[in-house]
């Protein structure tokens, strides 16, 4: 990493490891990382399955969904974009989901609770390589274009209360493009605090991408946000003292502060949710 006063230091649980810990979760506060060293595994076939609904009950389509992905063995794991209905047309849910298995029949078995969950209108399964479905993820620099508001919040479970507000907030026309991400699984072997993410309770990542800033926020406080503990930084364009403790509990936040001020006093590193000196 290199740090604020310009010097080159190695991050790791032996080196440097408060800065290690909290580089993971609030990174571009404290440097800039040139180099990465990862611990890989190896990963065999998967199941993959992209499947279409009609979502005419969205907020009962919602639950459904987030109970199925909680319900199920750990070698599951599952996206969902909704959106709402337009001309004449209903909502539409699409599913993504990955199962760490090459035999049919269990993949076939993991998905079979959702097909009858609602209406199936289109559905792709197969039996694939990892490789291949990540691989629409080129190369190529971003050129960083899009809508201007994007919004972020981790939840529980999906109770019959967010499932609700959800459908609402996706009604309102507040967002055109709504996702819930699993989260939980492995994220929740990790303590709290052994990194600046902390919520590791977690079971969803909610975001949403609208096109009016100001009905956005108002329509995600006012339905989303008090169903939320914490957020994804990376997901969220909101920037301001709200936005990072809104982000981080108090103690993670007051901890992150105290380091900001040990190696980066002066703000140098001030985008991206900023997180001011103590």
């Amino acid at each position: 990493m290199v740090l604020a006063d310009g010097s080159i230091v190695r991050a790791d649980a032996s080196h440097h490891a408060d800065l290690f810990w909290a580089v993971r979760g609030a990174g571009a506060n404290f440097g800039i990382v040139t180099a990465f060293e990862f611990e890989v595994d190896e990963v065999g076939p998967v199941g993959f399955a992209q499947l279409s609904f009609d979502a005419s009950d969205l907020a009962g389509f919602l639950q459904a969904w987030g109970d199925w992905v909680v319900g199920s063995p750990r070698d599951l794991t599952s996206f969902l974009i909704v959106s709402a209905g337009r001309a004449g047309q209903p909502p539409m849910a699409h599913a993504m989901a990955m199962v760490d298995s090459d035999d049919p029949d269990t993949v076939l078995a993991r998905l079979q609770p959702l097909a009858d969950a609602a209406p199936l209108v289109g559905q792709d399964v197969r039996i694939t390589d990892y490789l291949s479905v990540i691989s629409n993820a080129g190369d190529a620099s971003h050129s960083a274009e899009g809508e201007p508001t994007a919004r972020s919040g981790l939840i529980g479970r999906v109770t019959p209360s967010f499932a609700a507000e959800a459908a609402r907030f996706i009604e309102s026309g507040a967002t055109y493009f709504f996702q819930l991400r699993a989260v939980g699984g492995a994220v929740h072997d990790v303590p709290s605090d052994a990194t600046a993410f902390a919520h590791r309770s977690a079971e969803f990542s909610v975001v949403a991408f609208g096109s009016n800033r100001r009905h956005t926020n108002d329509r995600w406080n006012e339905l989303i946000a008090p169903h939320s503990s914490g957020a994804y930084l990376s997901f969220d364009t909101e920037q301001g003292d709200d936005a990072v403790e809104a982000a981080f509990p108090p103690a993670t936040l007051a901890r992150l502060r105290g380091l900001k001020r040990r190696f980066d006093p002066e703000n140098v590193f001030r985008d991206n949710a900023n997180i001011t000196p103590a």
